[in-house]
Formats: C-alpha cells, sequence, structure tokens
C-alpha cells in the first residue's frame, strides 16, 4: 500500500493521475492528507474525490501523518512568464520551501512527484 499526500492540489488532477497510475501497476494506493486553499478548486476536489482537503499547507504541514510519496503541484504564478516572476519575493513561491520541510521531516520516503513550470529557479 502506497501512503500519499496531495500538497496544492487543486481539483486533484495530480492524484488522479497518480491513482490510475498505481492502479494500472497493480498497486494500492491511499491519500493520507490533502491540502488546498481554493474554494472553489476544494468544492470540486470534494465531488472528485469525496474528501475535504485541508487548508493552507504551512499551517498544517506539523499534522501530516507518516506518508510513502508526496504529490505537489505548487502555485506557478510566482515563477511564470505569464505573472509577475517575482519568484521567492512572492509568498507564493516560498510555498516551494513548505514542500521541502515536509520532505525534511518525512525522510526517508520512497519518492515524489512536485509539478512547475520550466523557470523555477534551479
Amino acid at each position: 500500500m502506497i501512503r500519499f499526500i496531495d500538497l496544492f492540489a487543486g481539483i486533484g488532477g495530480i492524484r488522479l493521475g497518480f491513482e490510475q497510475a498505481m492502479e494500472a501497476l497493480g498497486i494500492s494506493s491511499q491519500c493520507v492528507f490533502t491540502s488546498e486553499i481554493d474554494n472553489k478548486a476544494c468544492e470540486t476536489y470534494i465531488l472528485n474525490f469525496h474528501e475535504q482537503p485541508h487548508g493552507d499547507v504551512a499551517k498544517y504541514s506539523n499534522k501530516i501523518p507518516e506518508f510513502d510519496f508526496l504529490l505537489a503541484g505548487f502555485p506557478c504564478q510566482p515563477f511564470s512568464y505569464a505573472g509577475k516572476r517575482e519568484g521567492f519575493g512572492d509568498t507564493r513561491g516560498t510555498l516551494f520551501f513548505e514542500v521541502e520541510k515536509i520532505l525534511k521531516k518525512h525522510m526517508p520516503l520512497t519518492s515524489s512527484l512536485i509539478y512547475s513550470l520550466s523557470t523555477l529557479p534551479s
């Protein structure tokens, strides 16, 4: 059983793809924590998965249960060419460091999938 968390979940697209891939591989999986702050996205997430996401990941990071795999599609606006490109100067850009903090706290873990734009500084 792969236990995973879904951060910055939106409507659950990354989770859906992950669950479908696990099913195709014959691997059982369970989402043990979800985080999303956008109310409209949460409404759709509830319709899709029948689960209420937690709010701001920064407020809940100490309450995340043990997991094997981290999914994160953190906000791209701070790094996007279509945005203001304020990077880590935008508070949404600093959410990357929340993911890092969670990963460090829960080491070792099996793996992670972090989605962002190619404009994220390396």
